[in-house]
């Protein structure tokens, strides 16, 4: 009887289930769109989700974006405002439902939305979904709808203009809720789109779909306990002390509707691979898509997620503060049920960069203008998202800002998180990092070139000699190349003999630099503990092909040497190797290596101790089973590719022959 009684509820239960699905009707509006500069005649097809520039390109009329200059060739692109139309038929049964909304869970960024002639949404954030009820403006048959967007660059322009003589520091990017990298990075093009970037749709129903019911099914803990030292910074997953071991995450394209779910699988799988257990999503990017939380809880990676705000201050009207309240909500509730976001944190370095980067003196700040600001800061981020996100979320810990102190200060390295760029931005040596580790290291890195394949094809020849203007628009970090020769002078080639180098032996040296650097920080980092319980790389991945802190290739995720120096300092099974001997102190000799191809395998040899050998193949771009690697005389190793090649040509470095050239 019980039996039978179950299954008749069962049954009712999917019926219900079944009687609601029908009761409601999603209708993608995907297709048929076109696109066109405000105020010309000329109609071009368009691609959803999309952006104003991968449209230009799709249709032929501007060249690729990442190819040698011209990034600065279509800044033209960001000051023009830009129209989006498309029809889509609704049907009489769709009508009579009691409720229909357009649906816009991704809209970049200033944009008015006409149905049918009827201005129905006005959206000003490309962080929120924008839903409206169009029941009084649909109609059966062919409805017309139309965005137009404006100009998200001559918008911010105008709001820092109307609020002179106050600024805010450092870019007035901060009047608009886009994603800051679009306009621009020390790593990152400036392509400041505007776009439908996430796919729109009708929704009629007669009941509204319940919410999902938020359940978290382990006790998260950040535990920030004063002790002997300073401060203690750890994170606790049910009651046990992890060590974070990981990298930062921005996009990883400067065009977000290039980033399919392949790439995603890609990018997460190098995390993986490396030994990561961390993941920090960078507050000048996006709250990435479900699919890369769905991805991170698979593979037991952690995610630390910043709010979308990044080393600039912020205005303080009700206008700006109600917009951040609503995408604050909007996407912890989306994000939520991931188990993987174990921290939500208010921002990226402002903290830090209102008391420590200069702004009030560079920009002669009057003392007024110096308290509102922080003042508006400590409102938002001190008082008002902690509030907000503990309304929808109070299960996780929240911090307001990453860091809280400068790396140049004690603190940095005794309380909290720490962004220690002493190595790199302050010149410092790598041993510097001996005394200089803090108790959660969530950014540090150290800069290389991009493999010399995608140098490859991002120039032409005769591009391809050091500091071109061409490889000069492929590296937008301050005294980049400087510092980078700054580096190869202490730990490989005098400085004479650099600037005699071949692109491509450049290119090898600073990626055995940055493998240096990273493996023996890694090391560092991993031997205090438990004083030390994080190290986060600064950074994964690359949104266009640069010269950068990246220890991924933009193109197809090729790693660099740095992700294999990273994937074994990140193992459990075995203590990082640390070894501080400065290669260029090394007495090489030279190691005539050897090698043979068996199927996807290479095995190599050498006669005479070799370091950081390094094995190419033209045209792969994967990942092999392990890269520039000492080869000790007579030893023979093995290592492998992904795949079949049909008559590889391999081509093998390493460094005695590479310093041997000079």
């Amino acid at each position: 009887m019980k039996l039978k009684k179950s299954f008749y509820w069962l049954v009712c239960f999917c019926l219900a289930n079944l009687s609601f699905v029908a009761n409601a009707q999603n209708i993608d509006l995907k297709e048929g769109w076109q696109f066109r500069e405000v105020k010309t005649d000329k109609w071009f097809a368009a691609t959803i989700p999309g952006e104003i520039h991968t449209d230009l390109l799709n249709n032929k009329t501007i060249p690729d974006p990442f190819y040698r200059d011209n990034e600065k060739k279509l800044q033209w692109i960001e000051k023009k405002d830009w129209e989006y139309k498309t029809t889509f038929q609704v049907t009489a049964a769709t009508l009579k439902k009691k409720n229909t909304e357009l649906v816009f869970d991704g809209l970049d960024t200033y944009a008015t939305v006409y149905l049918n002639n009827q201005l129905v949404l006005k959206a000003d954030n490309m962080f929120r979904q924008w839903r409206v009820d169009v029941k009084k403006s649909i109609k059966s048959g062919n409805n017309d709808l139309v965005i137009v967007f404006k100009s998200a660059q001559n918008v911010v322009d105008s709001l820092a203009k109307k609020d002179l003589p106050f600024v805010i520091p450092d870019n007035p990017r901060a009047y608009v809720r886009k994603a800051q990298y679009h306009f621009g990075w020390d790593w990152g093009p400036k392509f400041t789109t505007c776009g439908i970037w996430k796919t729109p749709r009708l929704e009629a129903y007669d009941k509204k779909t319940p919410e999902k019911s938020y359940v978290l099914d382990r006790k998260i803990e950040l535990v920030q306990q004063p002790d002997s030292l300073g401060k203690s910074f750890y994170f606790k997953i049910d009651g046990k002390p992890v060590y974070m071991k990981g990298a930062n995450y921005i996009p990883s394209d400067a065009f977000l509707s290039k980033v399919t779910k392949k790439e995603y699988e890609k990018v997460i799988a190098l995390a993986k691979d490396a030994n990561m257990n961390m993941l920090r999503v960078w507050g000048g990017g996006i709250y990435e898509d479900d699919y890369f939380y769905d991805l991170c809880d698979k593979n037991g990676i952690y995610v630390w997620q910043d709010f979308m705000f990044a080393g600039t201050m912020v205005p303080g009207d009700d206008a700006f503060f109600d917009n951040v309240k609503k995408e604050v909500q909007y996407q912890v509730k989306r994000l939520r049920h991931h188990k993987s976001i174990v921290l939500w944190c208010g921002n990226n370095e402002i903290d830090e960069a209102f008391k420590d980067w200069g702004w009030q003196k560079s920009m002669k700040m009057p003392k007024q203008d110096s308290i509102r600001l922080w003042k508006d800061y400590v409102r938002l981020f001190q008082d008002s998202i902690p509030k907000w996100v503990k309304e929808v979320d109070d299960k996780r810990p929240y911090i307001s800002s990453s860091p809280l102190f400068h790396w140049s200060k004690a603190k940095s390295i005794t309380e909290g998180d720490s962004h220690y760029w002493g190595t790199w931005w302050g010149l410092e040596d790598v041993e510097a990092v001996q005394k200089k580790t803090g108790r959660f290291v969530s950014e540090y890195g150290m800069q290389a070139m991009p493999n010399y394949s995608s140098i490859e094809t991002f120039t032409l020849p005769e591009d391809r000699y050091l500091y071109s203007d061409i490889l000069e628009a492929h590296q937008k970090a301050g005294k980049g190349f400087m510092k980078l020769d700054s580096y190869l002078n202490r730990y490989f080639i005098k400085s004479e003999k650099i600037k005699k180098m071949s692109v491509e032996d450049y290119t090898y040296l600073t990626q055995c630099l940055q493998y240096y650097s990273l493996k023996n920080i890694i090391g560092i980092h991993r031997s205090k503990a438990p004083y030390n319980m994080g190290t986060l790389v600064w950074q994964l991945n690359d949104c266009w092909p640069v010269a950068s802190w990246s220890v991924t290739d933009y193109y197809d995720r090729q790693p660099k040497a740095a992700w294999y120096a990273m994937k074994e300092a990140y193992r459990d099974d075995k203590t990082p190797e640390i070894d501080l001997t400065r290669p260029i102190d090394l007495k090489l000799e030279d190691p005539k290596i050897t090698w043979e191809i068996k199927g996807n395998k290479v095995i190599l040899k050498a006669s005479k101790n070799a370091k950081y050998v390094y094995v190419s193949i033209k045209g792969y771009t994967g990942k092999w089973s392990d890269n520039y690697i000492d080869l000790k005389a007579g030893e023979e190793k093995i290592i492998s590719f992904e795949g079949k090649i049909e008559k590889p040509v391999l081509k093998v470095f390493s460094l005695y022959e590479v310093l041997n050239r000079y």
